[in-house]
């Protein structure tokens, strides 16, 4: 008996509030009539002639007190919403409409988890910001001769900048070469190469290069006491030149992994031979490292190649095998290569075992570890997931830890779901990238935009989802919530990284509450008022006047019909009752 009778003061309150929401104009016209009826016994004949005789008789001293009083008091407000705003990042007329007025209506308070959140950006305050506009390595890069080339010879338009193009040379100047390369004079020429603006000039010193190592050298080899034979042997080929080669004048992905295979016997053999030498001395130690650095470059170059090619599952083995060989060459993140591999073999199951040991408290954060953490968790729930429904019922467990990895995401990187959803035109991505940037954002999406539209669902929830992020992190909003403050040279960074073309994406500003643009208005709108009444008193007094009788000019008119309409009979009775 007790659940039927909540149940009809549910369902009757749920029509009350379908009444309000979609019949109020009924309900203000039902109001007028009643006033109108009932004008006779509430005397409002008479004080409406009351009224218009006050204002009358009312002299321009009163327009301009009442305008300048108006102005004081609107200015008085618009200084305390403002100050309200830059400390708590709302409106103060906002949050008591939403404290006081929403319980009332039926609307859920949301007080205890902007408290939360208030809580927990004072104690990320507390943290020490770190600099994060250190640019890095983008893991997934492409060749310049037979991708960005490309796309340079059928737009016309250069896809790198010289700053991006200039911190690759120095990638290249501190992983491939070292102090010893003018012991041999094929590396010494490639060390002058990757200082090299022009393209071509590179080229052709690593062609050099590799002719320098054709040349045969002969080795006298006493075999009898009493005979001497010559031995011809060749020099070991020079890998760098190879890489040079296969990144810059390949046009083909195809003609790249030919010249990384070549790379890679002779960058083996360069390694083997500084492995057993290394431990002789700080020379030998330095040549094994860029020998290392060398073998590991080749060989991802190689899994990036089969990649393209289709061949991914030979990609992912071969990516494997690397991270098992080095295990701590972990600033080439190699990880995310291998990320996007098993994405589109759709072996998400051996994503979640690369994020179980990559997605760790004390490792760095990268878009591609939020945004693929968040794609998993979506994928549970994204099939079945629908907005009206959730508003009803309220979210589940699945379909909230989804929207938590959404905003932990979205807070990380909030430049992606733009990408994502297709709100911005995608370009090519650069070779350096900018963390939490605009530069990680695209070269994010322009390989992860597929696995998300693969996933039923995905791209809806994280277009229902992803701005309300912004309505979590306390204000400021760089301030941090679940990562550290938001860098404000971001931006910067991203002009230089990024073409002239592509317009970068910034950090969303949180916009000015609409009753602190409403106050502004109004505080100008009486200002300027009082001061054209304290100017002209007499005809700003005619205008308030007339603009008075204008206003109610239409129900004036209203009125009259009305009682043309009704006949005087039934109109004397009703103003009886």
């Amino acid at each position: 008996m007790a659940e039927a009778a909540t149940g009809f003061l549910e369902q009757l309150k749920s029509c009350i509030v379908w009444s309000w929401t979609y019949l109020w104009t009924v309900w203000f016209f039902i109001v007028l009539f009643l006033v109108y009826v009932l004008r006779v016994p509430l005397k409002i004949n008479d004080n409406l002639s009351t009224v218009s005789m006050f204002l009358n008789t009312l002299t321009p001293k009163f327009y301009v007190a009442l305008t300048g009083t108006s102005s004081l008091i609107s200015g008085l407000i618009l200084i305390f919403e403002w100050w309200y705003f830059r400390k708590y990042g709302t409106s103060f007329i906002e949050q008591v409409s939403v404290s006081h007025l929403r319980p009332l209506l039926g609307g859920v308070d949301n007080n205890s988890s902007n408290n939360s959140n208030s809580s927990n950006g004072d104690s990320d305050s507390n943290r020490q910001s770190v600099s994060e506009c250190k640019v890095w390595r983008n893991p997934l890069n492409l060749f310049r001769g037979a991708e960005y080339n490309r796309y340079t010879w059928v737009t016309g338009r250069e896809p790198l900048t010289y700053y991006d193009m200039n911190l690759s040379a120095q990638d290249h100047q501190t992983f491939f070469t070292c102090d010893s390369d003018h012991l041999r004079p094929a590396d010494a020429i490639m060390q002058k190469a990757w200082r090299e603006r022009n393209p071509q000039a590179r080229i052709s010193a690593a062609h050099e290069a590799l002719e320098i190592n054709e040349i045969r050298s002969r080795v006298e080899v006493p075999l009898i006491a009493s005979s001497t034979i010559w031995e011809i042997k060749l020099l070991p080929k020079c890998a760098t030149a190879y890489i040079l080669l296969a990144e810059e004048e390949a046009t083909t992905i195809a003609e790249a992994e030919k010249l990384f295979k070549q790379a890679l016997k002779a960058g083996d053999g360069c390694y083997r031979r500084s492995q057993q030498l290394q431990h002789h001395g700080s020379q030998y130690e330095a040549q094994h490292r860029r020998d290392t650095n060398v073998l590991v470059y080749i060989k991802r170059r190689l899994a990036m190649c089969a990649r393209r090619l289709g061949r991914t599952r030979e990609a992912v083995k071969m990516m494997r095998d690397l991270m098992k060989e080095f295990p701590l060459l972990s600033m080439f993140n190699i990880h995310e290569n291998l990320l996007e591999a098993l994405l589109e073999l759709q072996a998400y199951a051996d994503v979640q075992a690369v994020l179980a040991k990559y997605d760790d408290i004390s490792l760095p954060k990268s878009a591609t570890i939020c945004y693929t953490a968040a794609l998993l968790k979506a994928r549970a729930v994204s099939d079945k997931f629908s907005p009206e429904a959730a508003s009803r019922r309220g979210l589940s467990t699945a379909e909230m830890n989804a929207v938590e990895a959404i905003h932990r995401a979205v807070e990380f990187n909030p430049h992606v779901p733009k990408y994502l959803l297709e709100m911005k035109s995608l370009i090519l991505p650069p070779e350096h990238i900018l963390k939490r940037g605009d530069s990680e954002a695209i070269a994010y999406a322009f390989f992860h935009l597929a696995h998300w539209k693969r996933v039923e669902g995905a791209l809806n929830l994280l277009h229902c989802t992803w701005e309300g992020t912004f309505r979590m992190i306390p204000y400021p909003l760089e301030k941090g919530h679940l990562f550290y403050p938001y860098p404000i040279c971001t931006e910067t960074a991203d002009r230089e990284l990024l073409p002239s073309f592509h317009e970068v994406s910034v950090y969303p500003k949180k916009e000015l509450p609409f009753f602190i643009l409403f106050t502004a208005g109004l505080c100008s709108f009486t200002a300027m008022l009082a001061l054209l009444t304290h100017q002209f008193p007499e005809l700003m007094g005619v205008f308030a006047k007339a603009f008075l009788s204008t206003l109610f000019a239409p129900l004036n008119f209203v009125m009259e019909k009305v009682e043309s309409i009704l006949p005087s009979s039934l109109w004397h009775q009703l103003t009886r009752i």
